[in-house]
């Protein structure tokens, strides 16, 4: 690391270990000695790096002038996300990130035996990730008990509240101790963002990382219009075309997903699904195979595809037009991460041109229009 001033060392060590040069805008913006125990209202988008942004900004709050945890009892620290898989996700970044501190981490999503969740719960941890429904649940039950709480992240919380969340994260924010630290990150604050900032935070900072106003910069954006009947093809062909490590095709529902995935995995790709139907198991398998280059493409729905992070996913295929601007830019945004540079292709099929145009138009992107490869 270049510059530790400022990072707990048990923090800058993990850093190292993991080989970080320079951190990231919204992980900069943790170490400024003006947010020190205070609650934030951080707009980041997916990808800049904001688990290890908000890690950096707990151990502060978590560790005091100590080098590791204590004994594990009571949660110190809950962090809330939307879906299981981004919960899991912040629990594997949080766990190399606090391994020099001996951080126990627990976690509480919907899916999962509930039980062995319980037993870990009785066993103790320093944090517990989790999503809000199964958190509230433990809550109810009296197995998560938030009294030694010094600290609640609310990651993605725009996703969370468009999910449908409100209530349990009302909840369990009035369930926590009064003199909490509150950390709130969204991709974009609407008002029903600020109006819960303003009923659970105090004097909240308000961050909005550069990144946030140049979005998307490392990605390059190409428009590919097809004759209907040619869409699978151009599909394919892209897919030969980019050559890409990993690559992830959006459709806009299960079937298309299916019927997909059946064709690629005849043309000889190896490729993973990823919709609504599967179970908990099979998801996390398929993205498994993503990450160990067992499957070089994953076929999703948007919905299934909500807060995944496929480490250095190159390339980005809008099968099927999205129904609005935002879902083009958070189904772009799976590329183009942490500095490293991505692809995203739209198919447009001849008849559906103006549509693509005021998707684009209000996403602020002008791509180029290229002709199928």
């Amino acid at each position: 690391m270049t510059d530790t001033q400022g990072i707990a060392p048990a923090i800058a060590q993990a850093l190292e270990k993991r080989g970080y040069k320079d951190l990231t805008p919204v992980q900069q913006s943790m170490l400024d000695p003006e947010l020190a125990d205070k609650d934030a209202l951080v707009s980041a988008q997916t990808g800049s790096g904001k688990t290890v942004a908000f890690g950096i900004a707990l151990a502060r709050t978590l560790l005091s002038n100590s080098e590791r945890f204590g004994q594990a009892g009571a949660p110190l620290a809950l962090a809330i996300a939307p879906t299981r898989e981004l919960a899991m996700q912040v629990k594997r970044e949080l766990e190399w990130l606090y391994e020099f501190a001996g951080v126990s981490i627990a976690s509480c999503v919907g899916g999962m035996d509930i039980r062995n969740e319980r037993r870990a719960l009785e066993r103790g941890s320093h944090i517990v990730v989790g999503t809000p429904g199964r958190i509230c649940d433990h809550i109810k039950r009296g197995a998560l008990d938030l009294s030694s709480l010094r600290a609640v992240v609310l990651d993605e919380a725009d996703e969370m509240l468009d999910l449908g969340f409100r209530e349990d994260l009302e909840f369990i924010l009035e369930e926590s101790p009064e003199d909490r630290r509150t950390l709130m990150f969204s991709a974009t604050v609407p008002r029903s963002i600020a109006k819960l900032a303003e009923s659970y935070q105090k004097n909240a900072v308000r961050i909005a990382t550069a990144s946030e106003q140049k979005q998307h910069v490392d990605i390059e954006y190409r428009a590919m219009m097809v004759a209907a009947s040619d869409r699978e093809h151009a599909i394919i062909n892209a897919l030969r075309f980019y050559e890409a490590r990993n690559a992830i095709v959006f459709c806009s529902t299960r079937a298309a997903v299916n019927h997909l995935t059946a064709r690629l995995n005849n043309r000889g790709f190896s490729v993973v699904a990823l919709s609504g139907e599967l179970s908990q198991n099979e998801r996390t398998h398929a993205l498994q195979a993503m990450r160990d280059g067992r499957a070089r493409v994953c076929v999703a729905t948007d919905v299934a595809a909500r807060g995944i992070d496929l480490p250095g996913l190159e390339l980005v295929i809008h099968a099927d037009l999205p129904t609005n601007s935002e879902t083009l830019l958070h189904r772009s945004g799976r590329t183009g991460r942490a500095g490293q540079k991505g692809v995203s292709a739209i198919v447009v099929p001849v008849n559906q041109r103006r549509k693509a145009e005021r998707l684009l138009e209000g996403a602020k992107i002008s791509p180029a229009w290229v002709h199928p490869p």
